[in-house]
């Protein structure tokens, strides 16, 4: 009996407890969901009120003219002579297809102008595309942009920062390919936390790398001039058309590599929204720094054929750091760091102007909706900047500048094709648009024309198979593009994912500055 009633009183005693143990998890159960659910009513409240947050008008004359600069002053002037050399044949042609590109880009950024008061709102060819070409052409560009161009873009300042930068560490050799990526990730890593930080901060480091390469730039230009009151010349200048190649093939690849040097020139029509006066500041800005561009361009490229032979710049592996060597004598490393940090600015440059494209795209529902937030207290597309550094860090693994040159130009140029046929379709079908600036319709024609050669020349005279691969990657989007934008299948998972991000990123949806 005494047995029977200590069980008895053991059954009630672990009834009790799991009683208890049952209430204690209801109650910590309620009192979790019940925070949680504040957590998301208070994000949700937030996003509601966010309908007022945008990011801030920062870039004035100054900032536009410093950030185009700056991001086009990069690798390419650097790298690029030797390659417009190599496929010209002579010093006098490759001056020749110097002088074309920047009138190109002059007459390109001209008609960029005119759409950028046209439509005021950032995202460049993207933006462009979607309001003249409608949803499958905008979101293929912003696809290939987003993944390929932009990221493989900063890549390649990136390796040519790197490259510089750790040269005087290696003197009798190269640096190590791997040592080189991982100084490249290293830059990669900083300069995102940098435009995530702060808008102003961005832009204070563009202005100032801008001066530096300017700097640089002008160094090469008075020892040129110096070689030439001297007399101690390389007579590169003399017959200087001796050798000229004139093949389809050889002058596209040319121009493929003289307009990677001046790549960025239509940057501040990616920030349109965050540029003040944008119908004053966007023309003025454009017509300041891609003529000042060019000349300094032609003299830099003057001032290598004096001090160097054509064999010379053919055999240099960084062609500012052989005329270093050459004209300064012990002081030749200066051109190396002065290479770095000129590649730096211009990859802070990219960085800044490319989160808008991947923002854009999002804001207009085609990326992931996270990517068209902003950091709530520091006004920055940080999730878009954050999504580019991933990207180009993939990239960086397998990266060769050569194939990224040529490819990034292909895509690029194909883009551009499409963004001037929207423009003369706005200047034919809707002349009574507001315009700040008119271009007359014989530039966008004539750059139209330049963008079909760019794009169908080095196929049609010597086809290849990795131009086949482009096309064929530019053309996969659309397969992306049926199930997950026309159809938006699986938008529950997505919402799940984008609530997570905001939560733990801090962000929220912002309107458009306009």
């Amino acid at each position: 009996m005494k047995s029977q009633n200590q069980t008895v009183t053991l059954g009630v005693l672990c009834q009790y407890i799991l009683t208890l143990n049952h209430l204690v998890f209801c109650v910590v159960w309620s009192c979790s969901w019940s925070l949680f659910k504040l957590n998301i009513c208070g994000l949700h409240f937030y996003i509601m009120e966010s309908s007022k947050l945008k990011l801030k008008p920062e870039v004035g004359l100054l900032g536009g003219v410093s950030l185009i600069a700056g991001v086009i002053i990069g690798s390419g002037i650097f790298i690029s002579p030797q390659y417009v050399l190599i496929f010209m044949g002579s010093p006098g042609a490759s001056l020749i297809i110097w002088t074309l590109c920047g009138l190109l880009a002059m007459v390109a950024s001209l008609c960029y102008a005119e759409l950028g008061t046209v439509i005021r709102e950032s995202g460049g060819e993207y933006i462009y595309i979607l309001r003249t070409s409608g949803n499958v052409m905008a979101f293929i560009c912003a696809f290939t942009n987003n993944i390929v161009v932009r990221p493989t873009g900063m890549i390649a300042s990136a390796l040519v920062f790197s490259q510089n930068a750790l040269a005087p560490f290696y003197e009798d050799c190269p640096p190590p390919n791997v040592t080189v990526k991982c100084f490249a990730a290293l830059g990669i890593l900083t300069l995102t936390v940098v435009n995530c930080l702060n808008v102003r901060s961005s832009i204070k480091v563009t202005v100032l790398f801008t001066a530096i390469k300017v700097m640089a730039l002008i160094i090469i230009m008075i020892g040129g001039l110096v070689l030439l009151i001297r007399g101690t010349t390389s007579n590169s200048l003399q017959n200087s058309f001796e050798g000229t190649t004139l093949s389809i093939k050889t002058m596209g690849i040319a121009f493929y590599h003289c307009l990677w040097a001046y790549d960025g020139w239509n940057t501040l029509n990616f920030v349109t929204e965050e540029v003040n006066r944008p119908e004053v500041n966007l023309p003025r800005a454009l017509m300041i720094a891609i003529p000042m561009v060019t000349i300094l361009y032609l003299l830099v490229n003057v001032s290598y054929l004096v001090a160097m032979s054509p064999a010379e710049m053919i055999s240099s592996s960084a062609v500012a750091v052989t005329w270093g060597n050459k004209v300064l004598g012990g002081w030749g490393w200066v051109m190396s760091i002065a290479a770095a940090l000129s590649s730096f600015g211009s990859l802070n440059g990219s960085f800044f102007s490319g989160g808008r494209v991947c923002y854009v795209a999002a804001r207009e529902g085609h990326m992931p909706d996270i990517l068209a937030m902003a950091h709530m207290h520091r006004l920055t597309p940080s999730p878009a900047l954050i999504f580019n550094t991933v990207i180009a860090l993939i990239v960086l693994i397998p990266g060769d500048f050569q194939a990224i040159v040529n490819f990034l130009s292909f895509t690029a140029w194909f883009f551009y094709g499409v963004t001037l046929s929207g423009l003369l379709y706005l200047k034919i079908k809707k002349p009574e648009l507001p315009r700040a600036i008119s271009v007359p319709i014989i530039l966008p024609i004539v750059a139209l024309l330049a963008a079909v050669f760019l794009v169908l020349a080095p196929i049609i005279d010597d086809p290849q198979i990795e131009y086949l691969y482009a096309v064929i990657f530019i053309l996969s989007s659309i397969v992306i593009y049926i199930p997950f934008i026309h159809f938006k299948l699986f938008p529950g998972m997505l919402n799940k994912l984008t609530v997570f991000l905001q939560l733990f990123l801090e962000v929220a949806p912002t309107a458009k500055n306009l």
